[in-house]
């Protein structure tokens, strides 16, 4: 989620090199129609998808569960039970590794399966405030929680 930048040496932290960006990471789970469920703890904006995740135990709740979850590739290498997957990413291309037409279409059916998704984090961004953000990230984490509520009782309308 994208910030302001805020002053002092906190600030370095939030900076994301892959976005160019200052910003806050987070973790969400949404269910089938995209309604938000949970979201995880603020983390510096330079923070890698798999790691919160393993720092949120992200696959052995959703083991114990009985749970199952579509993401993107940014969780390659997260879930590498061949057997019995938990977590279920996209197929990446590289310059010299090329898609097959059955792993594209695999991408497209994914990608079809994310779409809500990817709405209802649209729904949580639509809240102006994250845009003027500059607070730590335990305070962030208490915010968006709050609107993660407020979003919700919003779309359920």
């Amino acid at each position: 989620m994208r910030t302001q930048r805020r002053t002092g040496k906190a600030d370095r932290r939030n900076y994301s090199g892959k976005h160019h960006q200052h910003g806050l990471h987070f973790l969400a789970l949404t269910d089938e129609r995209g309604r938000l469920i949970w979201i995880s703890a603020a983390r510096p904006g330079r923070t890698h998808d798999n790691t919160a995740a393993r720092q949120d135990h992200v696959l052995a709740h959703l083991r114990a569960a009985g749970l199952g979850a579509l993401a993107d590739l940014g969780f390659r290498g997260l879930d590498n039970d061949v057997l019995d997957p938990v977590i279920v990413t996209g197929f990446h291309a590289s310059r010299t590794h090329k898609l097959t037409p059955g792993q594209k279409t695999a991408n497209r059916v994914l990608a079809i399966g994310r779409a809500p998704v990817e709405h209802g984090f649209a729904h949580l961004k639509n809240w102006r405030i994250l845009t003027k953000l500059r607070t730590d990230p335990a305070r962030a984490t208490h915010l968006l929680r709050a609107l993660l509520v407020l979003t919700n009782l919003e779309i359920n309308r």
